[in-house]
């Protein structure tokens, strides 16, 4: 039995982490959630690469139409800062000695020079490009209403529970000290509903 859901919901994301991929890999279903408030310094618009100098983190500058309560796809990118250049600048540097950089470089860097206007729309292009670099094949949909917040964290006990009631799916830790050796048996036995 696959430790992987069927069907997942996941945020939209800048050439997302390995495991965002392995993910969408083993799924059935993939959803991107759109209505989600969007967070700020997340993969959502950044990714982390492997240069000379150690870990890079590339950051997409992007405007909030509608400030702090902007949802995730109305999020637009920014024109400033030059940072098509400056990204395909630091991934050509980072990678043009790697082993398959030919083969990828020519359709990756379209995504450079190209103006998108919404970050999901960049993000979800993008994604379906690396799909197609390594021969994968699944249908993107997109929520209608806001579904990541879908996980329905059981109660179990909690220090402040008679004072402010029971609060899911915090810390790990917060678990592990109301739990302890049950910690791993409890967490086996969580069915999300995604």
């Amino acid at each position: 039995m696959s430790n992987y859901p069927a069907k997942i919901v996941l945020s939209t994301a800048y050439l997302p982490p390995i495991e965002y991929f392995a993910y969408i890999v083993n799924a059935e279903e993939v959803f991107i959630e759109l209505f989600e408030t969007y967070p700020k310094q997340t993969y959502r618009n950044r990714c982390k690469i492997y240069t000379a100098n150690g870990v890079l983190s590339l950051s997409i500058p992007v405007k909030n139409v509608s400030g702090n309560s902007t949802i995730t796809k109305d999020i637009q990118i920014s024109s400033l800062d030059n940072w098509q250049k400056n990204h395909w600048r630091a991934i050509e540097s980072a990678y043009s000695a790697s082993p398959y950089f030919m083969y990828f470089k020519d359709e990756l860097e379209g995504f450079y020079t190209q103006s998108f206007e919404s970050l999901v729309q960049f993000n979800t292009e993008l994604l379906k490009q690396i799909f197609d670099f390594i021969s994968f094949s699944t249908e993107i949909s997109f929520t209608d209403d806001y579904a990541i917040e879908s996980f329905k964290c059981p109660k179990y006990y909690q220090v402040f529970d008679e004072k402010f009631g029971f609060q899911p799916n915090l810390s790990i830790i917060d678990l592990l000290f109301s739990e302890g050796p049950n910690t791993l048996s409890f967490l086996k036995e969580i069915v999300p509903s995604i």
